[in-house]
């Protein structure tokens, strides 16, 4: 069984090698405490020092002692030994992913934790810190743990599909960060990982509960909900009607809240796959509904229909000038040559869509691979 093991890191590994009877080091905890939240560059030089001496002890102990003080030293060493039943030789074809903050010291004891297992011969290792994600503020938290959702569901799904089973260990790191994935697990983990404390700790598993979203409650907002997905803020008037709890505020605007954002990506498949949703700022003709209808894989009407979100976003913007559609990296609109005054924009790096122009919208032709589209648009 293959697996993928994502591991919340606190820094109790870290602050743990303070010699707290050493007269010198008395007051290292509460200068790490008070500087928890800063990162790299905002950690003033001595405290740098600090982390790195602690950082050495760590390497130091953990590469010196057995398992069961490694379990005791590391809570989220703990989880994992605790997984493999201690023995990590299981895990040569496995994925981890170690989940710290946003900060110098939460990026170090991940590494502490990267170092151990790699010298047990376990090479798929992978360090995320989601940027700004730390305790400062709900400003901070909030805003980093958006960006670990939109990672997990560009992560986690593709993995699942080659059959890996999904552990979240949630042993260590701090119990904000615990408790939001906890839910968030509910939706991406097979199992979610606890354990009890002390040598030889049972692992406490959460199988993965049979949670689905009901679509019904918001397949009449799906215009609005991809056009907050596609980053478009919208007046508290047209997005009335739409679960609160999916909603944040941005300077007057709504966008999808955290917990937004979840609920989408776990359902968008279903509503994003159905009929073209019908955009202000477009028109489809007949010849691009059949190109449509033509194609059957569910993630390339969800890719095309988010691209056509994010198209009529910026025409809302721009009041329906598609020079801001040519400053889009990603749409990469441009004008063909000699074709009766066609345009066309990308959706994938293979496929295009053709369009004209008239009054502000764009009347969209065809849809298909980029060579058929190109040819005859």
């Amino acid at each position: 069984m293959r697996r993928v093991i994502l591991s919340t890191v606190g820094t109790s590994l870290l602050t743990n090698q303070i010699n707290r009877a050493n007269p010198e080091e008395k007051d290292w905890y509460s200068q790490l405490r008070d500087t928890a939240n800063l990162n790299e560059k905002e950690t003033p030089e001595n405290i740098k020092t600090i982390i790195s001496t602690l950082k050495k002890r760590a390497d130091e102990q953990l590469s010196a002692v057995k398992i069961p003080q490694i379990r005791r030293a590391s809570a989220e060493l703990n989880g994992i030994y605790g997984i493999y039943q201690e023995d990590l030789s299981q895990g040569k074809e496995d994925y981890h992913f170690l989940i710290a903050t946003d900060t110098i010291q939460g990026k170090t004891t991940a590494q502490i934790v990267e170092a151990l297992l790699r010298k047990q011969n376990l090479t798929n290792i992978t360090i995320y810190a989601p940027s700004g994600l730390c305790m400062a503020s709900t400003e901070s938290f909030s805003s980093g743990i958006d960006e670990l959702i939109v990672w997990l569901q560009e992560t986690i799904p593709p993995l699942k599909e080659y059959k890996y089973k999904i552990y979240f260990n949630l042993v260590g790191s701090f119990k904000s960060l615990q408790g939001y994935l906890n839910t968030i697990g509910m939706f991406y983990a097979d199992e979610i990982i606890y354990i009890f404390e002390g040598e030889k700790s049972d692992l406490i598993t959460i199988p993965r509960l049979p949670i689905s979203v009901d679509t019904s409650l918001i397949k009449p907002y799906i215009m609005q909900l991809a056009l907050l997905n596609s980053g478009i803020g919208l007046s508290p008037q047209q997005t009335a009607g739409i679960p609160e709890t999916m909603l944040g505020e941005i300077d007057g605007k709504m966008t999808l809240s955290t917990w937004g954002q979840l609920i989408w990506n776990q359902c968008k498949e279903e509503l994003l796959s159905g009929d073209l949703i019908p955009f202000s700022r477009l028109e489809y003709q007949d010849t691009f509904r059949a190109d449509y209808n033509k194609v059957k894989e569910k993630h390339k009407r969800v890719k095309l229909q988010e691209t056509l979100a994010t198209v009529t976003g910026l025409l809302n913007e721009s009041n329906g000038d598609t020079a801001i559609l040519r400053q889009h990296g990603g749409i990469q609109y441009d004008r063909y040559v000699n074709k009766d005054n066609i345009d066309h924009f990308r959706v994938t790096q293979d496929t295009r869509v053709s369009n004209t122009i008239s009054q502000g919208k764009l009347i969209l032709r065809r849809y298909g691979l980029e060579p058929e589209v190109n040819n005859n648009p």
